[in-house]
């Protein structure tokens, strides 16, 4: 049972797998023939293992949150203002190029599921939380509701369609884009706190 078991949730997973290389390639959801061809299964095997293109979709982005907050934890959390600054974009950046088309096709339709709604949701509560890691020395010198305005308006500077538009609509390069939301940031944000004195 245990190898059958195995098998069975390898099987899940380049099945997942393969949904996602096909979103990333098309940027909108695959076929079941799509993704068999692309998994080396049948057809029959997805839905043996999925009831529907729906519940594969959910699985799929289970997977990716869970592959994004293992690869992007915060760093530089003590680093200069500068440094933090460069290093949220840098990372901000990498994970809308690598998530852009999967964000893309989760929201499609995803009015008609609460447990998308759901998934939704919780990617923005890990972006804010990144930010308010981030940049904890500038908005703890915040008042609570002017610290809630700023990092609204963080999030939405870095929204992965924010930075479709600087890609897509407006040709920037990846540095372009970059230097965009650094830029923008060290405006929003207010100055840090002077460190205390060194007795």
């Amino acid at each position: 049972m245990d190898g059958r078991h195995l098998r069975s949730e390898r099987t899940k997973r380049l099945i997942v797998e393969a949904y996602m290389v096909l979103v990333r390639e098309g940027a909108q959801m695959p076929t079941a023939v799509q993704i068999a061809e692309r998994a080396g299964y049948s057809v029959r095997s997805i839905f043996e293992r999925f009831p529907d293109l729906h519940a594969l979709r959910v699985a799929a982005t289970d997977y990716a949150i869970g592959e994004a907050k293992a690869a992007g934890m915060p760093r530089d959390l003590d680093a200069d203002r500068d440094t933090r600054i460069r290093s949220q974009v840098e990372a901000r950046a990498t994970g809308c190029e690598r998530w852009l088309p999967l964000w893309r096709v989760l929201n499609a339709n995803a009015s008609d599921s609460a447990e998308l709604q759901q998934r939704i949701k919780v990617i923005r509560q890990l972006i804010v939380m990144r930010i308010e890691a981030m940049f904890r020395p500038e908005l703890s010198a915040l008042p609570d509701v002017e610290r809630k305005r700023t990092v609204l308006a963080l999030e939405a500077l870095m929204d992965f369609e924010s930075w479709a538009r600087m890609k897509e609509m407006f040709g920037l390069s990846r540095e372009e884009a970059c230097n965009v939301w650094i830029r923008a940031i060290d405006r929003l944000l207010p100055p840090a706190p002077p460190a205390p004195p060194i007795s």
